[in-house]
């Protein structure tokens, strides 16, 4: 995953149908868990453009996405948030969910 910052961000989000991106705190132990988790789907889907991002240091994407707690995953499909995932239950359920978004990318 590549970290981005909030304009990597909304460039992505803003030319691609779908896009996945990872909000954290460096100091989570959830977090930590969760990085594992998408690093393992990451590989399972190599081409998933999926991005990252430790919020304290992108504090306007959690006013501006109303994000509630960390670790959060933000899919958005034409530009518009299409789902927040806060609970990170398997990396089944994650591949699950961004199977999605790269299939649509490749659609694309």
């Amino acid at each position: 995953m590549n970290e981005w910052t909030h304009k990597e961000w909304i460039k992505e989000k803003n030319t691609n149908d779908t896009t996945a991106f990872y909000l954290y705190t460096p100091m989570c132990g959830t977090c930590q868990v969760a990085t594992k988790m998408l690093d393992v789907v990451k590989e399972l889907l190599p081409d998933l453009t999926l991005g990252k991002a430790n919020l304290n240091y992108v504090q306007e994407i959690a006013a501006l996405y109303e994000v509630e707690s960390v670790p959060c995953l933000i899919i958005t499909e034409n530009g518009l948030v299409r789902e927040k995932i806060y609970a990170f239950q398997s990396v089944p359920f994650l591949y699950k969910k961004l199977k999605v978004v790269d299939e649509a990318r490749r659609a694309w």
